[in-house]
């Protein structure tokens, strides 16, 4: 069951660096809409798009998904623990 919690640890952590990638990604001017990183996009702004239009604007800077990336974490460091007491008998 150990490897529950790793994968779930490992998959988080995986959707916060594409979050990070689709966040530096203009500055590094990389194209997320053609060639072989346009899926990226397609999985992360489900859960930017609904941040950026609950976030107030802030002029040219884009904090949806700097929102995104908290709130993933805060999934993150309460799913994993949790989810290892549960599976593996360990108190949180």
């Amino acid at each position: 069951m150990a490897h529950v919690v790793l994968s779930m640890n490992s998959a988080l952590t995986l959707y916060m660096m594409l979050i990070l990638l689709r966040w530096v990604a203009p500055w590094l001017e990389l194209d997320l809409y053609g060639g072989r990183l346009r899926w990226i996009p397609a999985v992360v702004d489900p859960l930017i798009v609904p941040l950026r239009r609950m976030l107030p604007a802030m002029g040219p800077l884009d904090f949806g998904p700097l929102a995104a990336l908290f709130v993933v974490l805060i999934i993150r460091f309460i799913a994993v623990p949790l989810s290892a007491s549960i599976l593996l008998g360990q108190a949180p």
